[in-house]
Order: C-alpha cells, then structure tokens, then sequence
C-alpha cells in the first residue's frame, strides 16, 4: 500500500503554512527586474532593480533608488504563485508596511543566462 501511496501525489493544500512558507523561501533570495501593483485591472510600475528577502517571517520587497521597503507581509498571511511563464510570482495579503492594507504585487525576476 506504501508504493501505492507514493505513486499517487495529492495536490498540496495551498492555505496551509506549510505551502506557504515552501512558496515564500522558493521565491526568496531572488533579484527582481521590476515591482508592479495591480490597481483596478492596470498595472502600475512600483520600483526597478530590486530583490525578494525573508526576514522575521515576513517577505520584504525592495527596489534600487528607493529608500522605502515597497511591499512587507507575514508568510502565513501571503498568498504567493508563480507566473506560469516562471518570470515571476504574484504575491497577494496584507502589506503591514503600509498600513496592512490588502494589494497584489507581480514581481518580475532577473534572467541571467
């Protein structure tokens, strides 16, 4: 029954902390080409050249030039998914830099080949 079970794979339970801490350090440490926000159906250019951290728990993102953090939330708060292109993740929950206000923040990843 063992061998069974691991043939079969469940798709993971993406409200889980689990998932998304899994999600949160798969996506960290990455150098960002741009941050956009999407604000009623437009997106709309939040900084360029930045990166994705974790620090206390929470997933910080920051862009050159900018002397602010753009986006900080709680991992167990965040719904994090990459592009299906893989250029990037869509990072959406509570932003405790700027007031815990709900946003959706697309950032787009450096390729280096």
């Amino acid at each position: 029954m063992s061998f069974l079970k691991k043939m079969i794979r469940r798709k993971p339970d993406e409200n889980s902390p689990a998932f998304r801490r899994e999600m949160a350090e798969k996506v960290a440490n990455k150098h960002i080409k741009y941050v956009s926000e999407r604000q009623d159906g437009i997106d709309v250019i939040l900084g360029k050249d930045g990166s994705l951290s974790l620090r206390d728990d929470c997933l910080i993102i920051s862009a050159a030039g900018q002397s602010d953090i753009i986006f900080r939330g709680v991992i167990t708060d965040l719904k994090i998914s990459e592009l299906m292109s893989l250029d990037g993740a869509v990072i959406i929950g509570p932003d405790i830099e700027h007031g815990g206000m709900e946003r959706t923040i697309i950032a787009y990843y450096k390729y280096y080949r």
